[in-house]
């Protein structure tokens, strides 16, 4: 199931990409909102990779998540796994002019197991109102970044 929204802000493509990869920033972020974020450093995969723990609907989830794609200052590819899971994100920055700038948020989210596929095959029904809630997400995220 694949998600995607684009918000376009007044700052420059290279500021935004900065704000976006500044990953000690973000992992600030996320403590913050009681997650907890373990960096793995693990030499042979050669990119940053961290473990992430978080209540959601009353259970305990963990995701490990890893930067696998990062070109800068256009793209920051992400993929995730959880034991329901795999994830794939995709942040482009996108110069309209000097000062405006587009970002392109992507998620693919694919299931692991039937417990998933139905889950995804339900969420399915509401994705109108979920790529809504998601656009919302993605642009107070962007907010508190820039900030």
């Amino acid at each position: 199931m694949k998600f995607s929204t684009r918000i376009d802000r007044q700052v420059a493509a290279t500021e935004l990409f900065d704000a976006l990869a500044d990953f000690d920033r973000l992992e600030r972020m996320l403590l913050r909102r009681g997650v907890a974020v373990t960096p793995v450093n693990d030499i042979s995969i050669g990119a940053r990779v961290w473990d992430l723990a978080f209540d959601w609907r009353g259970q305990r989830r963990e995701l490990q998540l890893a930067l696998v794609q990062f070109d800068r200052p256009e793209r920051l590819g992400l993929t995730g796994v959880s034991t329901p899971f795999d994830l794939r994100l995709d942040l482009s920055v996108i110069a309209m002019s000097r000062q405006k700038t587009r970002l392109i948020f992507e998620l693919d989210v694919r299931p692991r197991n039937m417990r998933a596929r139905l889950a995804l095959q339900t969420a399915k029904l509401g994705k109108g109102q979920l790529d809504r809630k998601i656009a919302k997400k993605v642009k107070a995220f962007v907010d508190d970044v820039l900030s």
